[in-house]
């Protein structure tokens, strides 16, 4: 059989030849380069390094190299059984003295860290790719790394989901990644979309990214949303209508800056998910739409929690502490993090303490609302260590001035409450003096100790005064020290003297404060 194989420079396949039978022109082709090199320089015109040979499959008669008068452009083979030559792309790789498809194929991918078996293993993986033009695999790889998907990550994106390199929907994602976004969204993110989602999917994603935008999610945070959710369950198995619906339902709730904070929420499902939780804290808010939204901004993971955990933990407010619907809100809108302690290890335990200590419900909402984190501290390593020194200076263990005095310290750390309790010791005070001034005062527990000191230091060697006094007014080292205590004290000493009353001096309203008539205001 006669068979014509005409090869042009810029091409690589077997249609590219013309083979013509031609048994008398036979020469020793000259020494060709490496595959090596060629590896090397894949692009390089093949006319460079092809052996020119005369294939004779009758038995018998072996390879017999020829010789080829035409210019290096264009060449003619003959042979003898052209048909079996098709047969080019199979396992057998059968060559004419030249590069095989998966030896160009295995230099691009040894390029991003294959060996030739994992090269084999892949190709046997993906058949589609053996068809593929080298320079579009390239083409890919390159758009890959464009998006910061290099080194080991290509590597292991190419072995875990060869059709990275054939789909052709990842152009429009990885165009738009590195054209709209700068490239900020980080390559784990796109790795872990690109293994996880069928292709289909990829279609209008930069289509859906714009529906955010457009809704009002600022330009310079759009790579933060996208680096915070799943890709494949918030973005693109979602349809644009869907998106649509979230994004309209969460508007009366500030839903953007409920995104922005806590782009997961996109993650959930709308009808199954949102609308149920959200409707069960509105509910639980007597229908209050602004008082809701309140909580989910403080708080925007608390949608990740079931609605059967956050039922859970109502039902137990109102069963063990006897709060109401309303007081119960409150409490969340102080403090949502009430949702995420634990029933067992936390808020039974607080809430049993505050019963021996004597609190109603009424008192217990109270105590919650003004001292929220004494439901969240560690009670080995805080709350413990407070009672200690509270019972230390006096308070007397489960009592009410005990639960209250130790909700006016949730705010501070062990250690700023031990030297607060040494500074006044130091001052000549008793443990006696200080119980008295943490019942009048509860807040001076908390102080800065350093503040407090120089405020101290004030009062005895500029004021005058006796350390004593504080037992009658506390409350003076709650005040700022240069807006408050020095500018008045030096405003209304000249006129009223040294001995004017601190507690009239600080706690009288401004205008008070500057009326000429009340002279006598100050005085004891």
């Amino acid at each position: 059989m006669v068979a014509a194989i005409t090869r042009l420079t810029d091409t690589f396949c077997l249609s590219s030849f013309s083979i013509f039978l031609n048994p008398h022109a036979l020469t020793i082709p000259p020494k060709l380069p490496s595959p090596v090199s060629l590896c090397a320089n894949p692009t390089a015109h093949l006319r460079q390094w092809c052996s020119l040979t005369t294939v004779n499959m009758t038995s018998g008669t072996g390879l017999r190299p020829l010789t080829c008068p035409q210019s290096a452009s264009r060449f003619l083979i003959q042979c003898n059984c052209v048909d079996k030559l098709t047969t080019l792309h199979s396992e057998t790789d059968l060559r004419i003295g030249c590069i095989s498809v998966s030896d160009m194929l295995f230099s691009a991918f040894r390029e991003i860290g294959l060996n030739e078996k994992e090269t084999d293993l892949l190709l046997n993986k993906s058949p589609t790719l053996r068809s593929m033009s080298l320079d579009k695999i390239r083409a890919r790889l390159l758009a890959l790394q464009s998006v910061g998907i290099n080194d080991f990550a290509l590597y292991r994106l190419v072995i875990k989901c060869p059709s990275v390199l054939i789909a052709e929907e990842i152009d429009s994602v990885i165009n738009f990644v590195r054209d709209d976004l700068g490239g900020k969204v980080e390559p784990a993110q796109l790795e872990r979309l690109f293994i996880s989602t069928e292709a289909r999917f990829l279609l209008g994603f930069d289509q859906k990214i714009k529906l955010l935008l457009h809704h009002g999610v600022p330009q310079e945070k759009i790579a933060h949303v996208l680096n915070c959710v799943n890709l494949n369950k918030a973005i693109c198995c979602k349809s644009l209508e869907e998106i649509e619906r979230i994004i309209t339902f969460l508007k009366p709730y500030h839903g953007i800056e409920i995104i922005v904070r806590r782009p997961a929420v996109l993650n959930y499902d709308l009808d199954s998910q949102l609308i149920p939780k959200i409707q069960f804290l509105e509910e639980l808010s007597g229908g209050n739409a602004d008082a809701t939204g309140t909580v989910l901004r403080k708080l925007p993971a608390i949608l990740s929690y079931s609605l059967e955990h956050m039922e859970g933990h109502v039902e137990f407010l109102r069963s063990y502490a006897g709060l109401g619907d309303p007081e119960i809100f409150k409490i969340i809108l102080v403090f949502p993090n009430v949702i995420s302690a634990s029933k067992d290890r936390k808020l039974r335990p607080r809430i049993e303490f505050l019963k021996q200590c004597q609190l109603s419900s009424i008192d217990i909402f109270k105590f919650l609302t003004r001292a929220p984190l004494f439901l969240a501290l560690s009670f080995e390593d805080n709350l413990v260590h407070k009672l200690g020194f509270l019972v230390k200076i006096g308070y007397e263990y489960k009592t009410k001035e005990l639960a209250l005095a130790l909700g006016a310290v949730t705010r501070t750390s062990c250690e700023n409450m031990q030297k607060v309790i040494g500074l006044f010791l130091s001052y000549g005070l008793s443990c006696e003096d200080i119980l008295y001034m943490s019942k009048k005062h509860p807040q001076i527990l908390q102080y800065n100790p350093s503040s407090l000191e120089e405020k101290m230091v004030y009062l005895v060697e500029e004021m005058g005064r006796q350390v004593s006094e504080l037992l009658t007014f506390p409350a003076f080292l709650g005040y700022k020290l240069d807006d408050r205590i020095k500018h008045r004290y030096e405003a209304k000493k000249k006129t009223v003297g040294t001995g004017m009353s601190l507690n009239k001096l600080l706690s009288v309203s401004a205008n008070r404060f500057s009326s000429k008539k009340e002279t006598t205001l100050f005085n004891d």
